[in-house]
């Protein structure tokens, strides 16, 4: 990357971005401008009114400009992963928008506007990874709404208004200091929500640099953790499993790890049998 590149970002221009235009399969127009170093939002892109899905993640976008509301013509929107504080107001005139993506930012309650209620065609809607601790009640006005996810914010209490949302199916709130009342209502229990111990076969490709940065940070927290709290003999094996590494994933599972173990041995066992057949022979 030349030197300075980095700090003013990359610049689209009207030209490029319309010949960035795909057609999906079910016939709607797609531009994505994912992972290219964007700082500035491209007003140009406004004057694209025919695009119905727009994929700006992993960028390095600090602000919308205040008529972002103008690409009404959008369906599915992505910014995560990006640098945003705040959401402009206007955004709610996106009446159209049936998912939006803002996970992985630095948006507070405080930049979320009560706008977000106008999106009542949105279905899908990520939050996750910021740093809220509320939503705009507004939002229970958004009934065809049906995942929504909080995972990774500040939350301690659940939004009031999930109850009314009659088509939500899927709403994750894992990692959030979200306290609860027993039934007796005497006492009010802190707890932390624990991840579930489930490991994905990922390739690093697929990551962007902050979920990569820190899923490593976490599996080495895991193995320090592991290796400190088993005896010596213990330890030496976790040490010896955790060298075994596949290069290019990401937290391989134990099936796949034993199964890929499995696999050379038994190729081994059958170059060694067919060169005994080849002495015999």
């Amino acid at each position: 990357m030349p030197k300075g590149k980095e700090a003013k970002g990359t610049k689209v221009t009207l030209r490029a971005a319309r010949k960035a235009i795909r057609m999906t399969l079910d016939g709607r127009r797609r531009l994505t401008l994912s992972n290219m170093g964007i700082t500035i939002f491209p007003k140009c892109l406004l004057k694209l009114t025919n695009v119905d899905e727009l994929d700006l993640s992993r960028n390095l976008i600090r602000k919308l400009p205040d008529n972002f509301g103008n690409f009404s013509s959008l369906r599915w929107l992505d910014l995560h992963s990006n640098k945003l504080e705040s959401v402009p107001e206007s955004i709610g005139n996106l009446v159209a928008l049936t998912h939006l993506n803002l996970s992985n930012n630095l948006l507070t309650s405080a930049g979320l506007p009560s706008t977000l209620g106008s999106l009542t065609s949105l279905t899908c809607l990520n939050l996750g990874m910021n740093k809220l601790d509320s939503v705009p009640p507004t939002m229970a006005a958004l009934e065809s709404l049906q995942e929504l996810g909080l995972f990774d914010n500040l939350f301690i209490n659940l939004p009031d208004f999930l109850q009314v949302l009659k088509h939500l199916t899927k709403l994750n709130m894992k990692q959030n200091p979200l306290s609860y009342v027993q039934e007796d209502g005497e006492e009010t229990l802190q707890r932390k929500t624990a991840p579930e111990e489930e490991v994905h076969l990922v390739s690093e490709n697929m990551l962007c640099r902050p979920c990569l940065r820190r899923v490593k940070d976490q599996r080495k927290r895991l193995t320090r953790l592991l290796v400190s709290s088993q005896p010596a003999d213990t330890s030496d094996m976790i040490e010896e499993k955790r060298i075994r590494t596949y290069a290019g994933l990401i937290v391989p599972n134990s099936v796949a790890a034993v199964n890929q173990d499995v696999w050379r041995i038994r190729a081994v066992e059958q170059e060694t049998i067919k060169g005994h057949k080849e002495l015999l022979q």
